[in-house]
């Protein structure tokens, strides 16, 4: 009884304290109210996926969204840095495309094509042939090929046709080797004809694959356009090994095609029999004269006692344009900007400086947060922390601190219980881990390596909404109704509060413990003191 009753009054009591701290500071409790009645991170990532759509660095979608966001910045009454990341030689827009097989059993195809890939010249028909593995099989069909599209081998995984001289390197090599295949399945062929009536037979030796082998060749000849399987969702990412040397003159010629899995095995199937149907497509991916530059877009709300130290917030706001880029990272880009928001119109004063920062380039290697790095090594000591979103429109529902950080967060999550029952918060300790030799694959991974802590909050899908990151990751399926308003929303009041509150503490948030390596030095440090005494 005397235990139920302790337990009662220390609800009690704790909701109070939290109370009364929201009370102290009005801008939290401002942040709280306006965050509840006029929430608009679901216009944010309205405008981002449905009036720009996706957003990959090159295209003039990006350059748009990134206009946008900074004259929203603006609009708050925040300073605004255009860092410019880096450039593009050849830029990319991805128009609409359809395609359908036309003879018996017609059906609608469902594809898509990596970005930096060829589109169609117009609408273009043709017949279907399985692609040669051989030098003969390539001399028998030659004249066949022109006007085909050609069904390769191999799963999509999201890339392209590799077209590299590397790629054009490998390709000749295992030509080569098909072709000893190739006299030995003869000598194996003859062999089983002899012995037929014996019924003595031998299996062919199977020929080294590689999707597209005779590449070059096939384009010479007149295809129409290669055709992959491709998994469901469908998955298309982009031209890594080529996008830096790309040329407007050494674009690819032809489409590259990933068809869904069950089509392609129907079409697979109707070509082996030799029958007789069409593929009709209309790609329209265009490309424009480079070189394209692209930018981070970063707010400032600047510090009212510590200017030259900060706290940083954001995710990345390019995305992949097989989609709309919802998801990946519109649920990272879309809170972060209400949170400023919410800070602005609540009057918020931080001590120090908040860089709500919408990085460019994540896609294609991290490429705006390790520019951003670079150019300031000087600010690197003076982040208190990055926060960074990043992993999908689940719901903040904890934080995992440090000893040295736990009395700060105590405080600065103390409101966070208070704002909706539904999405209890949890504060929860931190063991130091290793810091990064590598970064991860998302923008603060190259802050991790240079020491600075990347607290984020753990999420969750606490309602039980069936979220499902792998489903929409850098697939067709990434778009605006796959974020989850409620959480969202959510997620934007909870970020305003505990970057305001890391913002307006006294000192910097202590990084002792954070990493083992700085633990590590503290100690020795510490010995090195005692035995000096």
């Amino acid at each position: 009884m005397k235990k139920t009753l302790f337990i009662a009054l220390f609800l009690t009591f704790g909701s109070f304290f939290n109370f009364l701290y929201a009370q102290e500071d009005p801008v939290i409790q401002k942040i709280i109210d306006i965050g509840k009645t006029d929430n608009r991170t679901m216009q944010h990532l309205d405008v981002l996926t449905n009036r720009f759509g996706g957003r990959l660095v090159g295209s003039d979608a990006y350059e748009n969204a990134a206009q946008w966001a900074a004259h929203k910045f603006e609009e708050w009454g925040m300073e605004v840095i255009m860092d410019e990341a880096g450039e593009v030689p050849v830029g990319f827009n991805r128009g609409p495309w359809f395609g359908r097989l036309i003879g018996e059993n017609g059906m609608n195809l469902h594809f898509a094509t990596p970005s930096y890939t060829s589109g169609t010249k117009g609408v273009q028909r043709g017949h279907v042939v399985m692609e040669p593995k051989t030098q003969a099989q390539f001399d028998q069909m030659k004249h066949h090929l022109k006007g085909a599209w050609v069904l390769i081998t191999g799963k999509n995984e999201g890339w392209p046709v590799d077209i590299s001289k590397s790629a054009d390197a490998k390709r000749k090599e295992i030509i080569k080797e098909n072709e000893e295949i190739e006299k030995k399945n003869r000598e194996i062929r003859r062999y089983n004809w002899e012995n037929r009536k014996s019924g003595e037979q031998k299996e062919l030796l199977p020929y080294n694959d590689e999707p597209a082998l005779f590449y070059k060749e096939m384009i010479e000849a007149g295809i129409l356009g290669f055709i992959q399987s491709s998994p469901v969702p469908i998955r298309v990412l982009y031209d890594r090994k080529n996008i830096d040397s790309l040329t407007f003159e050494t674009l690819p010629t032809v489409p590259d095609i990933k068809l869904d899995e069950h089509q392609y095995k129907i079409i697979e199937q109707m070509a082996k029999e030799r029958r007789y149907f069409q593929l009709e497509f209309d790609i329209r991916n265009h490309f424009k004269m480079g070189p394209i530059k692209y930018h981070t877009v970063i707010g400032v709300i600047p510090g009212t006692q510590y200017p030259e130290e900060y706290v940083i917030m954001g995710g990345h706001l390019d995305a992949y344009d097989v989609a709309t880029g919802g998801v990946d990272n519109g649920s990272g880009v879309s809170p972060a900007m209400e949170a400023a928001r919410l800070i602005m119109e609540a009057g918020g004063k931080p001590k120090r400086t908040i860089l709500v920062c919408l990085w460019a380039g994540e896609e294609f290697g991290l490429l705006g947060s390790k520019h951003w790095i670079k150019n300031n090594k000087d600010k690197l000591n003076n982040i208190s922390n990055m926060f960074n979103r990043d992993g999908g429109p689940t719901v903040p529902t904890s934080i995992s601190v440090t000893e040295a950080m736990w009395d700060d967060f105590e405080k600065i999550c103390a409101p966070l219980n208070d704002i909706n029952p539904d999405f209890p918060f949890t504060l929860k300790k931190r063991e130091p881990g290793q810091k990064p030799k590598e970064p991860w694959g998302t923008d603060s991974g190259p802050f991790a390596v240079e020491g600075v802590p990347t607290i984020g909050f753990g999420t969750e899908d606490i309602k039980g909404y069936n979220f499902n990151y792998g489903e929409i990751w850098h697939t067709e399926r990434d778009l605006y109704n796959k974020s989850i308003p409620e959480y969202q929303k959510h997620t934007s009041i909870v970020t305003a509060i505990v970057v305001y509150g890391v913002a307006n503490l006294d000192h910097l948030l202590s990084r002792e413990g954070y990493y083992i390596e700085a633990q590590e030095k503290n100690t020795k440090k510490k010995k090195e003191i005692i035995t000096n005494l």
